[in-house]
């Protein structure tokens, strides 16, 4: 069986509270999106992200 040659691709993670772009993630395409708990430096607090193409 021969692998799949899928590249990775650049991916950001918004703030939901703020809409911001904080984070920059390489990842695969595929799979379910991303939602992390990531710190917003504006808010100064753990926000949730989730994952967005540009």
């Amino acid at each position: 069986m021969a692998k799949s040659k899928k590249k990775a691709e650049t991916i950001f993670l918004v703030c939901e509270e703020t809409g911001q772009y904080n984070y920059t993630l390489r990842k695969k395409p595929g799979g379910e999106k991303l939602r992390l708990k990531k710190y917003n430096p504006s808010l100064r607090k753990h926000t949730w992200h989730a994952e967005k193409k540009k």
